[in-house]
């Protein structure tokens, strides 16, 4: 269910950026989240 709720966050932050670097922006976010998700 984490993992879903993570995927979900990741593609909804991917399909906001508009260039290379808020790509990077993007996933940096994205990994966050993922470790917020995960308890760390």
């Amino acid at each position: 269910m984490k993992k879903l709720i993570a995927l979900t966050l990741f593609a909804l932050t991917i399909t906001g950026c508009n260039t290379i670097a808020g790509v990077g922006k993007d996933v940096q976010k994205a990994g966050q989240a993922v470790q917020g998700a995960a308890g760390h």
